[in-house]
């Protein structure tokens, strides 16, 4: 299904590790074959203490990352209180299965955060599928970053080990996957934390492990 408009070939993961979820994807933009851009974000904050990874058409991504923000300032205003990500999460659903029979958005979503709930992933595409994991992939890199978090992942792993699996899910995928590459961009949400980091690949194309 082509638009006219560019798809975001990416690598994003996603994983709960105790009181935390961690998000990482990859910083490469392709256009067709080409490199587009080498530094964007593909992890968007949504709240204090929710995130969205993006794949798919990314005017289609960009848009639910703003009916997001909408939606959780919106419930915030009407409840007096803060969404939950599980709540989130469904209302997006309802957004792209709304749309399905019209204009679909083509995307894969993760939307990950802390709330009274726990630290909770959702993952969510095109048809407005919703899913609840403990670790999950999206993009073009996906199946081989879900090998390594198949091989690495552990529910008692504590939140170093569980940067560094979603550091390496996703360099992993760059080796094999063109669509993806320049870096990780990870973040980090837990109870009072919400942090980033990004980290760059030398210019061997090779990322260290």
């Amino acid at each position: 299904m082509d638009r006219g408009v560019k798809y975001s070939k990416t690598t994003t993961v996603g994983l709960v590790a105790g009181d935390h979820v961690v998000l990482a994807a990859d910083k490469r933009a392709t256009a067709g074959v080409g490199i587009y851009h080498k530094r964007v974000k593909k992890i968007h904050r949504v709240d204090d203490y929710v995130a969205m990874t993006i794949s798919g058409l990314v005017a289609d991504a960009e848009f639910l990352v703003e009916q997001a923000r909408y939606i959780v300032k919106r419930y915030s205003v009407q409840l007096n209180k803060p969404i939950t990500i599980r709540s989130l999460s469904n209302y997006l659903s309802l957004i792209l299965n709304a749309y399905l029979r019209i204009s679909p958005y083509i995307v894969q979503l993760l939307v990950g955060g802390y709330d009274r709930e726990g630290a909770n992933l959702y993952y969510l595409d095109l048809y407005g599928t919703i899913s609840r994991e403990k670790y999950m992939a999206t993009g073009s890199g996906s199946p081989i970053a879900f090998g390594v978090l198949e091989h690495g992942y552990r529910e008692d792993m504590d939140l170093d080990e569980a940067i560094d699996l979603a550091y390496r899910a996703v360099s992993t995928a760059v080796l094999r996957d063109g669509y993806s590459g320049e870096g990780v961009d990870i973040v980090v949400i837990g109870p009072d934390t919400y942090r980033e980091e990004t980290r760059l690949f030398k210019q061997s194309l090779v990322p260290s492990q």
